[in-house]
C-alpha cells in the first residue's frame, strides 16, 4: 500500500513538472535573433522573434517578428502591422514594404537567397511587430484542431489577445503610442482591431493599451463600393474606350458587382470589359504580367522569399516551433476563413467617433482596390475638409496628393504607387515618417536616400 502511494505521488510530480515544463513553454517563446543566414554580419537592429498563444487553452499559438525603433525606442511609437490576404504573411510587409531587410535580386541558383538593408524601414522612427494571422499563415499554428474557422470580427478579439499578451511580457513598451496598420485586406481587420482595443480598454483590459490611431493602405473597405470604383478608374486611366464606359453607366446603372442576371445586356458589355482588362498585372497596371518564376518580372522577388524562408538554417535562426514547420508560403489562400465584416466604413465612423486619427493611403496606379472607391467611402464619412486638396513634396517633386479631414483622417495618394506600400517604399516611408511625428503630408524632408 504505501509503495502504492509512493508510485501515485512520485507519478503526480512527474505529471506536475510536466507540466511546468509545457506551461513555461508557451508563455514564454520569445528569442533575440542577433544574424540571420544570407545577410552579412550581425543584425544592425534588434529583432526578436516568438510565439503568443491565444485562446481558453492558448491553442492557438501566434508568431511574430519584433524589431525595435533604431531611434528611441523607450518613447517612439508602436506599430503592429497587419498583412492582408486573408493568409499572407508577415514576411511580407518585413522583406518588401517597410522593414530593414529585403531580398537581393539576383537570379536563384540553388543556393540561399541574400539580404540587404534598406534606408526605408519604419522602424528607423517605430517599433514595429510583424503578425503572422490568421492561423495557418505563415508560423502561426493550432496545437489542436480548431472547431471554429478564423473569422474577421474572430481576428479582431484574437489580436486584441495577443496584443494584451504581448505588452503583458514587453512592460516596457505599455505606455509607447500604439498604433495599428497593414493594407489590403487589412482594411477588413485593422478598423475592426482599433475598435475592439478600443472597447477593451474602457470596459476590460487594465492597463489600457496606449492606442492613438490607424493607417491603411489600399484598404479593402466594403466589396460594393471597391468593385463598383474599378470601371471609372479604367475608363480615368484610358483602359477602356469613352463608348464603352458610357454604355456600361447607362446600362448597368453604376452597378458593376451584383448585376441582374437577366440583364444581359450589361452582362455583354462586362465580357468586354474583362477582356480590355484581364491582362494587366492588377497590384500596379504599368508593371508586365508573368509568372512568378520569371527573373524579369517584378513578383519574382516572392520566389526568393520562399527559397530562403524555406530554408532549414533560417527557420533555425527564427526560431521556429517544430510543430509549425510546414511548407511555408507566402501567401495561402487556401485556408478555411470567414469573411463576416461585409463593410468596414462602420467601424471606421466609431473609430472617428471615439477620436483616433488615422492615414489612408492609395497607390494610384492599383486597379485591385482603386483609389476612387476609397474616396468615395472616405467621403460618405461626411466629416468636412479641414486641408483641400494639394500635392505632398519630396525633394521639390510631386510624391503624390493629399487631403485632412475634421475626423483627424488624412487621405494621400502615391503617385506612382500600387496595390501595396513596396512599390514606392522610399515614398510610404517619408509620408509614414511625417504623418506618425504629427506634421503635414506636405512640410520639408531630408533628401531621399537610395536601398542599397
Amino acid at each position: 500500500m504505501a509503495n502504492d502511494y509512493i508510485s501515485f505521488v512520485f507519478k503526480s510530480l512527474l505529471l506536475l513538472i510536466h507540466l511546468v515544463f509545457l506551461g513555461q513553454h508557451h508563455v514564454d517563446s520569445a528569442s533575440v535573433v542577433k544574424s540571420l543566414p544570407g545577410f552579412e554580419g550581425p543584425l544592425p537592429f534588434e529583432l526578436e522573434t516568438g510565439y503568443i498563444g491565444v485562446g481558453e487553452e492558448e491553442e492557438v499559438q501566434l508568431f511574430y517578428y519584433f524589431i525595435k525603433s533604431e531611434r528611441n525606442p523607450k518613447e517612439d511609437p508602436l506599430l503592429l502591422w497587419l498583412t492582408g490576404g486573408p493568409g499572407c504573411s508577415a514576411i511580407s510587409g518585413l522583406l518588401y514594404e517597410n522593414g530593414p531587410l529585403t531580398m537581393k535580386l539576383d537570379v536563384y541558383n540553388g543556393t540561399l537567397p541574400s539580404l540587404v538593408s534598406t534606408t526605408y524601414s519604419w522602424t528607423k522612427n517605430s517599433s514595429m511587430i510583424f503578425l503572422d494571422q490568421p492561423v495557418g499563415t505563415g508560423f502561426s499554428y493550432s496545437r489542436t484542431e480548431l472547431f471554429n474557422k478564423p473569422s474577421d470580427t474572430g481576428e479582431a478579439k484574437r489580436i486584441h489577445e495577443f496584443l494584451q499578451k504581448w505588452l503583458g511580457k514587453h512592460q516596457e513598451f505599455s505606455s509607447n503610442p500604439f498604433y495599428v496598420g497593414g493594407d489590403s485586406y487589412s482594411g477588413i481587420t485593422v478598423p475592426a482591431t482599433v475598435q475592439e482595443i478600443s472597447k477593451g480598454n474602457y470596459q476590460c483590459c487594465k492597463p489600457p493599451i496606449n492606442l492613438q490611431g490607424y493607417m491603411l493602405g489600399n484598404p479593402i473597405t466594403d466589396s460594393k463600393i471597391d468593385g463598383n470604383s474599378q470601371i471609372p478608374y479604367a475608363h480615368g486611366m484610358a483602359l477602356i474606350s469613352d463608348e464603352l464606359y458610357e454604355s456600361l453607366k447607362r446600362i448597368c446603372k453604376g452597378e458593376y458587382e451584383h448585376v441582374d442576371p437577366y440583364n444581359t445586356e450589361c452582362l455583354k458589355l462586362l465580357e468586354e470589359f474583362n477582356e480590355c482588362t484581364s491582362k494587366l498585372y492588377r497590384s500596379h497596371i504599368l508593371y508586365p504580367l508573368c509568372e512568378m518564376t520569371n527573373p524579369d518580372c517584378y513578383i519574382y522577388r516572392y520566389s526568393l522569399s520562399h527559397y530562403w524562408v524555406n530554408d532549414e538554417t533560417v527557420r533555425k535562426a527564427l526560431q521556429i516551433n517544430k510543430e509549425s514547420i510546414r511548407e511555408w508560403k507566402r501567401c495561402d489562400w487556401s485556408k478555411p476563413y470567414t469573411k463576416d465584416i461585409i463593410s468596414s466604413v462602420p467601424y471606421h465612423m466609431n473609430n472617428s467617433i471615439n477620436g483616433y486619427r488615422s492615414l489612408i493611403f492609395s497607390g494610384d496606379h492599383d486597379f485591385e482596390v482603386p483609389l476612387i472607391g476609397t474616396q468615395v467611402w472616405i467621403k460618405s464619412l461626411n466629416y468636412a475638409i479641414v486641408d483641400k486638396w494639394r500635392p505632398w513634396m519630396i525633394n521639390n517633386q510631386v510624391a503624390g496628393y493629399t487631403r485632412t479631414y475634421a475626423n483627424k483622417m488624412t487621405f494621400a495618394t502615391v503617385k506612382g504607387g500600387g496595390h501595396t506600400a513596396e512599390y514606392k517604399p522610399d515614398e510610404t516611408f517619408i509620408m509614414f515618417q511625417r504623418w506618425i511625428n504629427g506634421q503635414a503630408l506636405y512640410g520639408k524632408v531630408k533628401l531621399l536616400q537610395k536601398t542599397e
